[in-house]
């Protein structure tokens, strides 16, 4: 009989999928990572279950401990799936620009949800950042998870989705393109992917309000570049430990709007019904196209599922009322 023993067994081995429609102007054979057929329907289950144990091995997580983890909402669910098996409660910490979908996914596997404002400094006591330290320091036997500094979340990615990758292309891959937030996916996977390959170029995409794409390219973290933006779970305010940005190639950004129409497009055109930041991706994809020849095998990740963002991409009414469509 084939079974897994619990949930966490079906995590990873996700399938690569031949993007077809909307990828028709760039001449590279284009490949989707496709991630949300994880048990808790993103990239994020990974690195939630190899925190968790790494943190259990070096004693920072005891029996019957409470997990505290600010998020925009899929590390949130990673972790709460695995504090179910394992016996932990969760609190979530969120930003109140995540889509309400996601705040009642977390309380349906048991979290115990926190929403912070989101545009208010990270260094502000209101943060999520500022308020999940918080919450940590004053519960006890408590485990902050922080997931932005935290180097198993990179690791998890270099152990598990760089290798399933490079052997589901059979090494042909030649272009990685992933939307960047904590940093683990894209240092990960491009860490073991250049152990495999030096010339497999690396991209990032970020968005229009965060800092990468500037700090990249001038080593400055220009507090200009910062301002609130609407894609969830790419870019960022800060510099996380996980972002390697000696791996990265290069960053595209992309807007809000774009990153919107774009999700929806993947649903409709190629039947993906997909996260935010798979629309991003799509659209920095196509921003990218002239460094793509028709030899190349490109492979962009898609990190969640549409089911996220009902009331948010995928609502007319939402969508009009944000000007991104007529």
């Amino acid at each position: 009989m084939d079974y897994a023993e619990n949930i966490l067994g079906t995590i990873g081995n996700t399938p690569m999928v031949k993007m077809n429609k909307l990828t028709e102007e760039i001449d590279a054979l284009v490949l989707a990572k496709y991630e949300t057929f994880n048990p808790g329907n993103s990239v994020k289950d990974r690195m939630a279950v190899k925190m968790i144990e790494d943190a259990e091995t070096a004693g920072l997580l005891k029996p019957g401990g409470t997990i505290i983890e600010g998020t925009s909402g899929n590390t949130g669910m990673g972790l709460a799936l695995v504090a179910i098996i394992k016996g932990y409660k969760m609190v979530c910490v969120l930003s109140d620009k995540q889509s309400k979908e996601k705040m009642d996914i977390l309380r349906a596997v048991g979290s115990e949800v926190v929403v912070c404002p989101t545009d208010v400094p990270p260094e502000d006591p209101r943060s999520y950042y500022s308020t999940s330290k918080r919450l940590a320091e004053e519960t006890p036997n408590s485990w902050y998870v922080n997931q932005y500094d935290n180097l198993s979340n990179a690791k998890a990615h270099y152990e598990s989705t760089g290798p399933e990758i490079w052997k589901q292309t059979d090494g042909k891959i030649t272009h990685f393109v992933v939307g960047v937030g904590t940093g683990g996916t894209i240092s990960g996977v491009g860490k073991y992917l250049k152990e495999q390959n030096p010339d497999i170029k690396i991209w990032g995409i970020d968005t229009y309000g965060s800092v990468f794409k500037k700090y990249h390219e001038t080593g400055i973290f220009d507090e200009n570049e910062i301002y609130p933006y609407v894609t969830e779970g790419i870019g960022e305010d800060i510099l996380p430990k996980n972002v390697n940005f000696d791996i990265i190639d290069g960053f595209t950004k992309v807007t809000d709007k774009d990153a919107a129409i774009y999700t929806r497009r993947l649903a409709k055109e190629e039947g993906m019904f997909l996260g935010n930041s798979a629309g991003a991706a799509v659209k920095g994809l196509l921003q990218l196209k002239e460094h793509f020849t028709k030899d190349d095998v490109v492979v962009v990740l898609f990190h969640d599922h549409g089911s996220r963002y009902v009331g948010k991409m995928f609502n007319d009414d939402w969508m009009k009322k944000m000007g991104y469509i007529e």
